[in-house]
């Protein structure tokens, strides 16, 4: 394939040789000199009159390697996303299976487009094992927009809703029902800065409730559900945005599901609410069309132009947890396995300690501290340098937290850990 200069960045070409040079005191990681047969990737060959190569090296091949630097991001959101997912999205970047044009370009209504977002939702209904009595509903305004939508269409009847407090967005979810309806808090961890799911009392439950809110995996403060709620004929509701296809998910045990697409779905821009039929259709008189679950279920979520791009990428991410991956029930053995490398070491560590009690762990999100504020910056910052970035924990708790999302491999967390060890030891 003949690669014109424009194609190259001049860094690159005041890395080929010039005339009297060695080709080989030129290569570095980004280039490498090869021949045509040891390589079976993308090839470029240069022409010795296009680039004035000395006369030695008539039919050079130049191998780039796109050597650009990748780190280790362990960010609460958004996230990294797996590498063979924006690979492809590279090679489909200005010509999508054959349009002649980008997905960020397409009509929301081409047939091209329609078939992205109905991929996209018979993906994720397979993956998740999502009933047919369940909408798959692609919206935007993140997590916290379900905030108000939720109450809006579900606080309907007796305008009452049950929460339990276990973090930052739970509370916010809790705040904003109390705009609409009576909003009852039946159990709170705020007591202990959030760092345990707390047991739950039914006799405090409200049995006349138009549904129950919980955020299943609290990302600033590194706790989880193991176990459900038992509601009854109330709706469960949980915001599942930092554990969605962390692995299985009982879908039928919900009546609505909400997750942001920023932590293991996609980039930012997506939200994702699976809703059970009979919830919807009876919203507030005064939900504003734009929020009521019926509009964009009756519209096949095209009612306006949705976050297209961001929906590409998730059916990309869903094609890969599917094909690659295996599925959730693996993907659930390879969180657990990098969870367990990082909770080993904290709970053997002389410096470092994990926040959060044991048996509410999260697999997603790994608080962690050293009991030194100097010594927590000094870590973030020396891991910063290392390519482990991210780690700093919410300006809210402080301390360090690791992501450990779909997309970190294994090894990142065994690197992390290695980083942790060799900081104790200069440290401790």
């Amino acid at each position: 394939m003949r690669v014109l200069w424009d194609d190259f960045p001049p860094l690159l070409f005041r890395l080929l040789p010039q005339p009297g040079e060695n080709a080989a005191d030129r290569c570095d990681s980004r280039i490498d000199f090869i021949t045509l047969n040891r390589y079976n990737d993308r090839i470029y060959s240069i022409e010795q009159t296009l680039y004035r190569l000395p006369p030695e090296f008539p039919e050079i091949i130049l191998l780039w390697r796109f050597k650009m630097k990748r780190v280790y991001n362990f960010s609460a959101g958004p996230s990294m996303l797996p590498e063979p997912v924006l690979r492809r999205a590279a090679e489909e970047m200005l010509d999508y299976q054959g349009s002649g044009q980008s997905v960020m370009e397409m009509s929301h209504r081409s047939k091209t487009y329609e078939g992205i977002i109905c991929s996209a939702e018979s993906l994720l209904r397979e993956v998740l094992n999502i009933p047919e009595n369940y909408r798959v509903l692609f919206l935007q305004g993140g997590a916290s927009l379900q905030f108000a939508m939720v109450p809006l269409n579900l606080m309907n009847k007796n305008k009452k809703a049950d929460f339990v407090l276990t973090g930052q967005w739970a509370t916010k979810a809790y705040k904003e029902a109390a705009r609409y309806g009576e909003a009852h808090v039946v159990a709170s961890s705020k007591d202990k800065t959030f760092t345990y799911i707390p047991k739950l009392d039914p006799a405090a439950f409200s049995k006349d409730a138009d549904y129950f809110h919980i955020c299943l995996n609290n990302t600033i403060y590194g706790t989880a559900y193991h176990t459900l709620p038992e509601t009854g004929k109330v709706p469960l509701v949980a915001d599942v945005s930092s554990c969605i296809l962390n692995g299985p998910l009982p879908v039928e045990k919900f009546g609505l599901l909400y997750a942001g697409a920023q932590k293991n779905m996609g980039p930012a821009g997506l939200t994702v609410v699976i809703v059970r039929d009979d919830l919807i259709g009876n919203a507030m008189e005064q939900t504003p069309t734009m929020l009521n679950y019926k509009t964009h279920s009756d519209n096949g979520s095209m009612f306006n132009t949705p976050p297209c791009y961001s929906i590409y990428i998730c059916m990309l991410v869903l094609d890969w947890l599917k094909n690659t991956v295996g599925g959730l029930a693996e993907m659930k053995k390879i969180n657990e396995h990098k969870a367990g490398v990082l909770y080993d070491f904290l709970d053997s560590s002389r410096l470092f300690r994990g926040t959060v009690v044991k048996e509410d762990r999260s697999l997603m999100n790994i608080p962690f501290v050293t009991g030194s504020e100097e010594l927590d910056a000094k870590f973030v910052a020396q891991a910063a340098a290392s390519d482990f970035v991210n780690l700093k924990g919410h300006r809210t708790v402080g301390g360090m937290r690791a992501s450990v999302y779909n997309a970190m491999p294994v090894e990142g967390v065994e690197k992390l850990v290695a980083f942790m060890e060799k900081f104790e030891r200069e440290n401790a």
